[in-house]
């Protein structure tokens, strides 16, 4: 009698290859084009003061979110970072939630990205007597070649985001050494600009408009969790990559800040498009302007390519848990990339790009990621109440629990209001949004998964289960 035996076919997994230096550069890549675009809008809502307490305040909020994210993903280490958490912490139709959430923010910065792209080009062509060109191919044509690039593996994607970045943060740091702030010659005029202004022109209330745009400063720190299945030691690698990544941004945003206000009137820098190439053109530098040019090409690509890696990530990891069809969970046999879902998201980033004014792209993808900030704060007291501190290893312990979280809460509260001042008809539609494809979940989707094999970490049973 012959025996014939069934060898299933070797799953295919995601590579471990990136350390913390590329951890780094996708935190910080997707989010250090806030530096250099849209964050300005901050001040045409409540001035250059307020822009400032703005910059702040959404400081201290993404300090919360980065701690409480270093702890919890140090320990769940899985593609779809703060999804996988939900899916482990507090169950599916939050997980399924959360997961949205992060597609459209980074997928929505990703727009945004191209249209500030296709704008720098229209900027500098107009420079050399040719403006009014057609924006709409550098637009396609940076989000086809980064997809391009996340199609092809992780570690040249993220190599490529780390030298752009570190290329983008250094032109900060030079910006503010070529304009010398600490010479009497300097270009900087703080006095004449904001001197004869009101520090608060709309008050407090401009204050708390700010507050919108604010986050636009540090939107998409929290990325960094998306790399946790492809770092090869995440309890060192995350913790390390996403708190150098914050303390990085912080030190920008106020650099940025300064400078921009000591070149241009509060009244036109809250309106500009490219706001630190602008500064570097007013500094009466030539060497300044190409440089700062360069930087912000390179933010914008950087940040659509760590956008595209992430939002990819999650979206593959839902339909490798059957939230969404198991098609979108295939890993690329070669590259070891989730290359359907990366094919999948191109087309709606270029809707978007190609259709829809910056301002509203920008609000879409704000929203989107404070909706998921604000799962944080119910995410890590569950987790502490779960699984105590001495029932499970951590690679990072966040200080002083509860209050990051009570913070989070309250700044995540404030940042509503803010946005329902200058944007409110958006923010309703979106929660509607938001509601009606979680009903579609519930009601259709949960019964294809299957929730036993969802929960991958070694764990033992939650406290009082």
């Amino acid at each position: 009698m012959s025996q014939t035996t069934a060898k299933s076919s070797p799953k295919i997994s995601l590579l471990r290859v990136l350390g913390p230096a590329h951890v780094w550069a996708l935190g910080v890549g997707i989010v250090l084009v806030g530096e250099y675009m849209g964050w300005n809008f901050a001040v045409g809502k409540g001035g250059a003061y307020a822009a400032l307490i703005a910059c702040w305040a959404a400081g201290l909020l993404y300090t919360c979110v980065a701690m409480i994210d270093s702890e919890v993903t140090s320990t769940v280490a899985a593609a779809g970072g703060q999804y996988a958490q939900a899916k482990h912490i507090i169950g599916p139709l939050m997980a399924f939630n959360v997961g949205l959430y992060l597609v459209f923010a980074y997928t929505m910065l990703e727009a945004a990205n191209a249209i500030t792209v296709g704008f720098l080009v229209d900027t500098v062509a107009g420079m050399s007597g040719h403006s009014g060109i057609d924006q709409r191919p550098f637009i396609v044509l940076s989000i086809i070649f980064l997809a391009w690039l996340n199609y092809r593996g992780v570690l040249a994607t993220l190599t490529f985001s780390l030298v752009i970045t570190a290329f983008a943060f250094v032109a900060i740091i030079v910006l503010f050494f070529g304009v010398a702030p600490w010479n009497v010659d300097s270009p900087l005029k703080h006095v004449e600009l904001l001197g004869n202004q009101p520090a608060l022109p709309y008050g407090w209330l401009g204050v708390l408009a700010a507050m919108h745009f604010g986050l636009w400063y540090y939107l998409g720190i929290e990325g960094t969790t998306q790399a946790a299945e492809e770092v090869r030691s995440p309890a060192r690698s995350l913790p390390f990559g996403t708190m150098a990544g914050i303390i990085t941004l912080l030190i920008a945003a106020t650099l940025t800040w300064y400078v921009s206000t000591g070149l241009m009137p509060w009244e036109y820098l809250g309106q500009a498009g490219v706001p630190l190439f602008d500064a570097a053109r007013l500094s009466g530098s030539t060497v300044l302007m190409v440089i700062l040019g360069i930087g912000t090409l390179f933010s914008t690509l950087a940040s659509a390519n760590g956008c595209i890696n992430d939002a990819s990530r999650a979206w593959f990891s839902m339909g490798r848990d059957h939230y969404l069809p198991a098609w979108f969970g295939a890993v690329h046999p070669t590259y070891r990339t989730p290359y359907r879902s990366i094919i999948f998201l191109v087309p709606i980033a270029l809707i978007f790009a190609l259709g829809a004014p910056l301002d509203q792209v920008i609000t879409f993808s704000i929203v989107s990621g404070l909706l998921g900030y604000t799962f944080m704060p119910l995410n890590i007291i569950l987790f502490r109440r779960k699984w105590p501190l001495d029932t499970i290893k951590r690679g990072y312990v966040h200080p002083f629990h509860p209050l990051p979280a009570i913070v989070l809460l309250a700044l995540c509260g404030v940042t509503y209001v803010a946005v329902f001042l200058g944007y409110g008809t958006q923010l309703v539609s979106m929660v509607a949004f938001y509601i009606v494809v979680s009903l579609w979940f519930h009601f259709w989707r949960y019964q294809f998964v299957s929730r036993g094999k969802q929960f991958t970490m070694p764990w033992p049973r939650p406290k009082g289960y």
